[in-house]
C-alpha cells in the first residue's frame, strides 16, 4: 500500500549553476515576512527613542548635536532595511529572527544598491497594503520593491550544526577490513541524527532519547558500556567506519548485499560528510568576509571544492538521500554559487566610481526622462505664476499659511535688512539638516511614486513646480520677488535640478511597466531600476550640497552678490560632474 501524495503548496524558486546543479530554494510566505517587518520596525523605535533621549543627554541645546540627532533619526528611518541587508547578506535583525534572505532571481547575494532599490518603494508597497497583497498573489512572494531590484525573499535553511558538520572530519579514514554495516539504513540515520543533534538537547531530553535508543539495540549488542550515551557514540563511530570501507555499499536491508540506492547515499554521505563540514567552515568564512579572507593558495581548494559538493548534491538526489541532507547540501552549493559567481564587492574605490562616473554618467544617458521631468515642472510653474498674478485672491487657497505670513511680513524684514531665512548661527546646523532631510523625502517620494506607471512623479512634479510659480506669482504682486528669489538663487539651481532627477527615475519605472520594449516587463524592470538607483545616487549627492548651501549660505547675513556667486560655482560643478559621467559613459 502506498504513502498518500501530500500537496505542497510552498512556493518555490528553481536555478541552476553554471555546474548543471538545480537549487531549490523555498520562497518567504507573507507570514513571516510580516513578522519580520514588525520585529524590524520594533528595533527601529527602539533606535528613534534612544536617539532623542540621547540628545537631552549629550548638551541637547547644542544645533549640532540636534542636527546630528535629526541626520540619524532620518537616517534610521530609510536607511535600516537597505544597510543592513545590503551588508548583512540579506537579512535584518528581524529577517534573521524568522530565518529568511533576500537574494537576486539569479541566486546571487543582494547588492547594497539591490536594497536600496527595494527599499525605496516601501511607501509605495505600504499603500494600502499593496506589498502584502502582491506578496500573496505573486507567484514568486514579490512585492514591488522586489520587481524593481531583481529580488525575491527565501527561507535561510539553517547550515549543519557543528557537531554534524565535524562528525565524519573527526574520524580516521575507515581501514579496508572494517567489515559490512550492521545496521539498517533508517536506524543508521536515526543514530547520526542523534549524535550531530545531541550535544544541543537539554540533559534529561538527551538522557531520554540515549536511553531509548540503546534498548533499542540491547539485544544485538548485549556486551556494552553502561554508559548509555558512550555506546552510542562507539557504535556510531564504528558503523560510520564500515559504511566508510570497502563494503560500505552492503547495506543490511538489501538481502544478498546488493545495495539499493538509499544505501549508496547513506554510504555517500558516511564518506563525504567530512569533506562537507570542510567546505562548511571555508563558506561561513567567505559568507562572512567575502573571498578576500581566503588566501591565494586557499581560492582554487574552495573552487574545487565547490565543485565537488555540486556533484555530491546531484547523487545524494540520484539515490535519494534523506531530504535534510540534500537541504543542507543545497545551502553549502548556494553559497559556494553566490561567492563565486557574484558582483564586485563594495570597496572605497568602487563607492567612489560609482558616487563620482556612474551616478553621473545615468543622469546623462537619460537626459530625455529629465527633461520631459523639467517640462512637466516648469509648465505647471509657469501656470502658477500666470494664475496668481491674475488672480490674487486665489492666494490662500493655493498657498500655505506660512507663506502668507512671510510675504506679509517681507516689507518690514527688508526695511529692517533682514533677509527672507534669516536664523542665529547657533541653529544653522539643524535648520541644514531638516532641510536636506526634508528634501531627499521628497526626491525619494518623486521617484518611487513612479512605480504607479509614472503617475506619481508627475504628481510630485507638477504640484512643486505649481507651488513654487504660485509663491513666486504672490510674492510679485506685492513687489518682493526679488526678496523671494534672493533667498533661493544660492541653493535653488542645484536643488530643482535634484527633484527633476529624481522625477525622471520615477519615468524610468513608469516607462519600463507601460512599455517595456523588446524585453520582458521583469527584465525591463530591472534594468530601469539599477539605472535609476545610480541616478538617486547623484540626487542624494547634490541635495546634501544644496541642503548645505540654504541652511549655511541663504539663511545667513550673506550677500547678494556672494549668493550669486555661490550660485555660479553649484552651477559649474553640475556642468563639470555631468561632464565627467559623460566621458565615463562613452569608455563604457
Amino acid at each position: 500500500m502506498t504513502e498518500p501524495v501530500r500537496n505542497d503548496y510552498r512556493q518555490h524558486l528553481e536555478l541552476e549553476t553554471p555546474e548543471h546543479v538545480m537549487l531549490d530554494y523555498e520562497i518567504a510566505g507573507v507570514g513571516s515576512r510580516v513578522l519580520a517587518a514588525l520585529a524590524d520596525w520594533l528595533v527601529v523605535l527602539v533606535l528613534v527613542l534612544a536617539t532623542i533621549l540621547s540628545v537631552g543627554v549629550f548638551r541637547g541645546n547644542s544645533g549640532w548635536v540636534v542636527a546630528l540627532a535629526i541626520a540619524t533619526i532620518y537616517g534610521i528611518l530609510w536607511g535600516y532595511f537597505t544597510l543592513f541587508e545590503g551588508l548583512w547578506q540579506g537579512q535584518t535583525p528581524g529577517k534573521w529572527w524568522l530565518g529568511i534572505r533576500v537574494i537576486r532571481d539569479t541566486g546571487h547575494g543582494i547588492t547594497l544598491s539591490d536594497a536600496a532599490a527595494r527599499n525605496l518603494l516601501l511607501p509605495i508597497d505600504a499603500l494600502g497594503l499593496v506589498g502584502v497583497i502582491m506578496i500573496a498573489v505573486h507567484p514568486k512572494g514579490r512585492r514591488l520593491g522586489d520587481l524593481i531590484a531583481g529580488t525575491v525573499v527565501v527561507r535561510d535553511r539553517p547550515m549543519l550544526a557543528p557537531s554534524q558538520a565535524s562528525a565524519g572530519a573527526r574520524l580516521p579514514d575507515a581501514p579496508e577490513d572494517a567489515g559490512t554495516p550492521q545496521l539498517s539504513d533508517e536506524e543508521f540515520h536515526l543514530l547520526r541524527e542523534f549524535s550531530g543533534r545531541a550535544p544541543t538537547l537539554p540533559p534529561a531530553v538527551r538522557a531520554s532519547f540515549a536511553q531509548q535508543f540503546a534498548e533499542r539495540f540491547a539485544a544485538r549488542y548485549p556486551e556494552r558500556s553502561p554508559d548509555n550515551l558512550a555506546f552510542l557514540e562507539q557504535l556510531y563511530a564504528s558503523e560510520l567506519a564500515r559504511r566508510r570501507g570497502r563494503f560500505g555499499a552492503r547495506s543490511t536491508t538489501t538481502p544478498g548485499g546488493g545495495g539499493s540506492g538509499r544505501s549508496v547515499a547513506e554510504r555517500l554521505v558516511a564518506r563525504k560528510s567530512g569533506r562537507w563540514g570542510e567546505f562548511q567552515v571555508m563558506a561561513d568564512r567567505v559568507t562572512r568576509g567575502g573571498l578576500d579572507v581566503l588566501a591565494a593558495s586557499e581560492l582554487p581548494d574552495f573552487a574545487a571544492r565547490y565543485r565537488e559538493v555540486a556533484a555530491d548534491l546531484s547523487r545524494t538526489r540520484t539515490y535519494g538521500a534523506d531530504a535534510a541532507i540534500m537541504g543542507q547540501l543545497e545551502r553549502l552549493v548556494a553559497t559556494g554559487h553566490s561567492a563565486l559567481y557574484r558582483s564586485e564587492r563594495q570597496t572605497w574605490s568602487l563607492i567612489w566610481r560609482f558616487i563620482s562616473c556612474e551616478c553621473p554618467a545615468a543622469i546623462v544617458e537619460s537626459w530625455r526622462y529629465v527633461l520631459l521631468a523639467f517640462l512637466l515642472f516648469i509648465v505647471p510653474a509657469a501656470g502658477g505664476y500666470a494664475l496668481l498674478r491674475d488672480r490674487p485672491e486665489l492666494a490662500p487657497e493655493l498657498l500655505p499659511d506660512v507663506m502668507l505670513e512671510r510675504a506679509e511680513a517681507g516689507a518690514a524684514r527688508t526695511e529692517a535688512r533682514r533677509g527672507y531665512v534669516q536664523v542665529p548661527s547657533a541653529e544653522r546646523p539643524v535648520m541644514a539638516a531638516s532641510i536636506i532631510t526634508n528634501n531627499i523625502k521628497v526626491a525619494f517620494m518623486a521617484f518611487a511614486s513612479g512605480a504607479v506607471f509614472g503617475v506619481g512623479s508627475l504628481v510630485v512634479l507638477a504640484y512643486n513646480g505649481l507651488s513654487i510659480g504660485a509663491a513666486s506669482g504672490y510674492f510679485a504682486n506685492m513687489g518682493m520677488l526679488g526678496y523671494l528669489w534672493t533667498f533661493v538663487v544660492g541653493h535653488g539651481f542645484l536643488e530643482l535640478f535634484a527633484i527633476w532627477v529624481a522625477g525622471a527615475a520615477g519615468f524610468m519605472l513608469g516607462r519600463a511597466i507601460i512599455a517595456p520594449g523588446d524585453l520582458p516587463r521583469k527584465d525591463a524592470l530591472i534594468f530601469a531600476g539599477r539605472r535609476a538607483m545610480r541616478m538617486i545616487g547623484a540626487v542624494i549627492l547634490l541635495l546634501l550640497i544644496a541642503g548645505t548651501i540654504e541652511g549655511f549660505v541663504s539663511s545667513g547675513v550673506w550677500s547678494v552678490q556672494a549668493r550669486a556667486m555661490v550660485s555660479g560655482g553649484s552651477v559649474i560643478f553640475l556642468v563639470v560632474y555631468l561632464l565627467h559621467g559623460a566621458r565615463h559613459s562613452l569608455r563604457t
